[in-house]
């Protein structure tokens, strides 16, 4: 099978880059900029892309590659920073623009015979650079210009090096996977031999090989993700998997007796059901800090998976529905960017974790999950369930997480849903919910003064979940909804609506 290798440079468009070549039919991976070259060879790529990024690499301590990533002799695209950093290391010469270029320019095409084939002259592209191509390096040639950047495309075809100034990942870049294509197929003479079908294969048989006459347990949260894993690891190895689904206190209302159903009986999963919503709220206990409830909550799924692994006789492995975006939020290790904020089964995980971990999904994103799901014969009403985040309410209760405050939010929340659902919105949205904040506002109700709670109300849309709009919601849709939730939430006088993207705010507010 081919294997795209990306090295990240920090770009916030790096993701995009992955899920790009995937839909292509190629399968990639990212990695750091920073992997040694012995583990680049080991994973024998069929060619490399370097990511863009927000650095100069003339600064001191901008990030490079390993030396010894131009002569592992397969094709290489360098975007933005990408083609910046080949430039500097095989002698051009890269400058700070007397202009620079961010938002849409036009693509002015000087040759059509390789990495541009078939795109449109004109066509609109994506800039987002500070520094331009001053002089190619020898052997290479300029194929593309615009209007402030002479050389946005260039091309060696004899070592097969490609780069582009823009962002071919991005939407606004209009024939941006058709120069991904042509980068892939005509120049790398690769092969589409990916699909979410070989990929069910290629893990039931990794888990098999892994598992051998072992026994998993697996973490069920309810969502697709742990559903989808737990699926994956019972068609490969039947009844030694045993799912484990822990009440901890933190979901939406009737949502633990609905799901126990569903998992015994649609899905004739073995699974034990744990009520622990008393240690989880009370082990939660004036911690307001999120990144502190995010390891409390994952410190005490692994004990509570601990303890029912040795009362079932003892289990080496432990499942997990980790996916691509809760490994890139949670750890820095794909490349130079920051904690956005831990996962609790990433960053949440304890030191001298007794379990194996298989996590089938890990590089996944959510919408490639989702027809991993209907692959496996899940219902489509399941699999459009909006996202719930591993620690439940316990980050929609931003500040100390209580009874009284769950029992608000839950009653918010389920408002919320309805309204939504009743609105014919809910598959249109990537999730709907509401947050309580840790504020009281004075109000009026009754012709008495109160001063009661503020709920916060998120409708975003989504694709994979790195990136969101909020929707713009009716104002009858959210007269309805703040109406229902003061007069029927008691502590609640008033509501408020959030109009942030991501980024810069995150989906969930902890």
């Amino acid at each position: 099978m081919n294997k795209v290798l990306i090295l990240d440079f920090g770009s916030q468009y790096t993701q995009l880059i992955a899920r790009k070549i995937r839909e292509l039919g190629v399968y990639s991976e990212i990695l750091p900029f920073s992997t040694p070259m012995a583990k680049l060879r080991e994973q024998s790529p069929s060619a490399l892309v370097l990511s863009g990024g927000p650095q100069s690499v003339y600064e001191k301590g901008a990030p490079h590659p390993r030396p010894g990533v131009f002569e592992m002799g397969v094709p290489v695209l360098g975007i933005c920073y990408g083609l910046q950093l080949m430039a500097h290391w095989l002698g051009g010469e890269v400058a700070p623009s007397a202009k620079r270029e961010y938002g849409f320019a036009s693509l002015k095409i000087q040759d059509r015979g390789g990495l541009l084939a078939g795109v449109k002259d004109r066509e609109q592209v994506w800039m987002s650079h500070g520094d331009r191509l001053k002089k190619a390096p020898p052997g290479f040639r300029i194929t593309g210009s615009t209007a402030n950047t002479r050389a946005a495309a260039v091309e060696n075809p004899e070592k097969r090096w490609y780069g582009v100034q823009f962002h071919p990942e991005v939407i606004h870049t209009r024939e941006g996977q058709k120069i991904l294509a042509n980068f892939l197929f005509r120049q790398a003479g690769l092969k589409p031999d990916w699909s979410i079908t070989s990929f069910v294969s290629r893990k039931v048989r990794e888990i098999r090989e892994t598992v051998g006459a072992g026994r998993v347990i697996c973490g069920l949260s309810g969502g697709v993700d742990s559903l989808v894993t737990s699926l994956i690891i019972h068609k490969a190895i039947g009844s030694s998997l045993t799912c484990i689904f822990i009440d901890n206190g933190l979901l939406r209302k009737g949502q633990y007796e609905a799901l126990m159903e569903a998992f015994r009986h649609k899905f004739a999963l073995k699974v034990i059901g744990i009520d622990a919503s008393d240690l989880f709220i009370d082990k939660l206990w004036r911690i307001t800090a999120p990144e502190r409830k995010r390891k409390t909550i994952g410190r005490l799924f692994i004990h509570l998976f601990d303890r029912e692994a040795t009362r079932l006789g003892g289990a080496a492995f432990l499942a997990q529905g980790t996916i691509y975006p809760d490994v890139i939020e949670s750890n820095p290790v794909k490349g130079p960017s920051s904690v956005i904020k831990s996962h609790h089964n990433v960053g949440g995980l304890p030191k001298g974790l007794k379990f194996k971990l298989i996590e089938p999904l890990r590089e996944l994103f959510k919408d490639e999950v989702r027809a991993l799901a209907l692959e496996l014969g899940v219902d489509a009403d399941f699999i459009r369930q909006h996202p719930f985040p591993g620690p439940g309410l316990a980050v929609r209760v931003v500040g100390e997480v209580t009874r009284e405050r769950l029992d608000i939010l839950r009653a918010a929340d389920d408002i919320v849903l309805e309204e939504v659902r009743r609105a014919g919105l809910y598959n249109k949205l990537w999730q709907a919910f509401a947050v309580l904040l840790p504020v009281r506002s004075v109000g009026v109700m009754g012709d008495c003064r109160t001063y009661q709670r503020v709920v916060a109300v998120r409708l975003v849309q989504s694709t994979d979940g790195m990136t969101a709009n909020w929707y713009p919601a009716s104002p009858k849709l959210m007269s309805r909804i703040s109406t229902r939730i003061v007069n029927e939430v008691p502590g609640v006088n008033r509501v408020v609506y959030d109009v942030t993207t991501k980024p810069p705010g995150t989906i969930e507010w902890e």
